[in-house]
């Protein structure tokens, strides 16, 4: 593990220790855990819009998911 050094508002800190203290918890692992939330976030947001530019790029075609429909509501297990 590293130590670095940050610049943060005071009432930043202030909230950070306060809720720290209620979690019982140090406020370097209160900032771990909420650094590694938000590149959590981030890494989902990301896949998020590669997923959409994806389907911008290419759409979903009109029967693309007809096979899937019908099985769901047992359509394609009866006999005709």
């Amino acid at each position: 593990m590293r130590t670095v050094q940050m610049t943060l508002d005071d009432d930043l800190v202030t909230a950070v220790d306060r809720v720290s203290k209620e979690l019982r918890t140090s406020r370097s692992a209160f900032a771990r855990k909420a650094l590694r939330d938000a590149l959590a976030r981030c890494t989902v947001e990301q896949l998020e819009h590669k997923h959409r530019r994806g389907y911008e790029r290419s759409p979903v075609a009109a029967d693309e998911f007809a096979v899937w429909e019908l099985s769901r509501f047992g359509v394609m297990n009866e006999t005709w």
